[in-house]
């Protein structure tokens, strides 16, 4: 049924987003990016791509941080554009992938209250698609208890802070338990949501949320090490929507170092290559979950007729300026042995 209904409200932007995927950087472009000599030069090359002249405005010498700037922004503009044409179902699935960045910026203001930091200052360094309406009003908090009443009233991730959360925490827990707290309801509640939106949509984002719940479980279980984090608050903050759960979740809970881990993903095929030692091997764990992330996005474009590919795009699009800044570091650093350490796409 879902392929007859999709394109009447969807089609449009359905179109959309496979085109904007398709300028995403090819192998012979990063090729040409990785032969540059300078910042400029890196450029002009990007002036050749879906990129065009989004740094046309800027002086030389070129900064890092202004590629990064102006190719996020790009990136916002071309999300917001399907947002803003989206209707009801697809907006609010829209919406639900923007709750993890408005995750970071409140984390990020909770973090300046607690240190007595200017709070407006902070609002700068918040991602633009984290931001709401009454994001402004979360900076008049003086202290935790006031940031606290105005999370629980004023914006959309209400609902995670209460169900898991209270003021006292807020003061007294280390921020990434918080962090992690709310991230394992919001997977849990994102997951359930995408269950509900037809079979397609359901398998593709069921399998993308699924190794994102079991990701940020082998991250926590790693992290954990050598901390004042006891076992059971550890499996406290595991997502219970992954592949690994709940026998995975249950041994990496126990696991006291990084063999354990291993031990107890070698049961699970599609990660056990994330902690494969042999030649050749060098990538870092972080950089094995991209690729398998990339992996997973890019397979989401194989199918039709669901919204997966606005999360996939949105996602591929990131690791590309992940990919582009890693090069322009390489080149600004004069490190061009490392250029090619990047998480190639397509």
């Amino acid at each position: 049924m879902e392929s007859i209904t999709f394109n009447i409200d969807n089609g449009y932007l359905d179109g959309i987003v496979r085109g904007f995927k398709s300028g995403i950087l090819s192998i012979s472009n990063y090729l040409n990016l990785t032969q540059c000599e300078t910042l400029d030069d890196l450029k002009l090359q990007l002036a050749a791509t879906d990129y065009g002249n989004f740094l046309q405005n800027e002086p030389s010498p070129l900064a890092t941080t202004t590629i990064t700037e102006r190719a996020r922004e790009k990136l916002v503009a071309e999300f917001q554009y399907i947002r803003q044409n989206a209707g009801p179902e697809l907006a609010k699935f829209l919406d639900y992938i923007t709750y993890s960045y408005m995750i970071d910026n409140i984390i990020l203001l909770i973090t300046g209250t607690l240190h007595e930091r200017d709070t407006h200052e902070l609002l700068e360094r918040c991602h633009p698609l984290g931001m709401f309406d009454s994001i402004a009003a979360l900076c008049v908090a003086t202290n935790v208890q006031e940031l606290f009443n105005t999370v629980l009233v004023e914006t959309p991730i209400a609902p995670y802070f209460e169900k898991c959360l209270s003021a006292q925490d807020l003061d007294e827990m280390n921020i990434e338990i918080i962090r992690n707290t709310l991230y394992k309801a919001y997977l849990e509640d994102f997951y359930e949501y995408t269950q509900t939106l037809g079979p397609t949509t359901a398998e593709v984002m069921g399998e993308i949320l699924k190794f994102e719940a079991d990701r940020r479980v082998i991250n926590i279980t790693i992290n954990s090490f050598g901390t004042e984090l006891s076992k059971d608050d550890r499996a406290k903050l595991f997502p219970t929507c992954g592949r690994l759960f709940p026998d995975g979740t249950s041994r990496l809970a126990k696991a006291d170092d990084q063999d354990q881990v291993r031990l107890a993903i070698e049961l699970y095929s599609e990660y056990r290559k994330f902690f494969d030692q042999g030649p050749g091997t060098e990538r870092s764990l972080e950089d094995r979950f991209f690729e398998y992330e990339v992996y997973l996005n890019k397979r989401a474009f194989l199918q039709q007729f669901h919204y997966g590919v606005f999360y996939a795009f949105l996602k591929l699009k990131e690791q590309e300026i992940r990919n582009i800044v890693w090069i322009a570091e390489c080149i600004a650093q004069q490190q061009k042995e490392r250029i090619n350490d990047y998480i190639p796409i397509f």
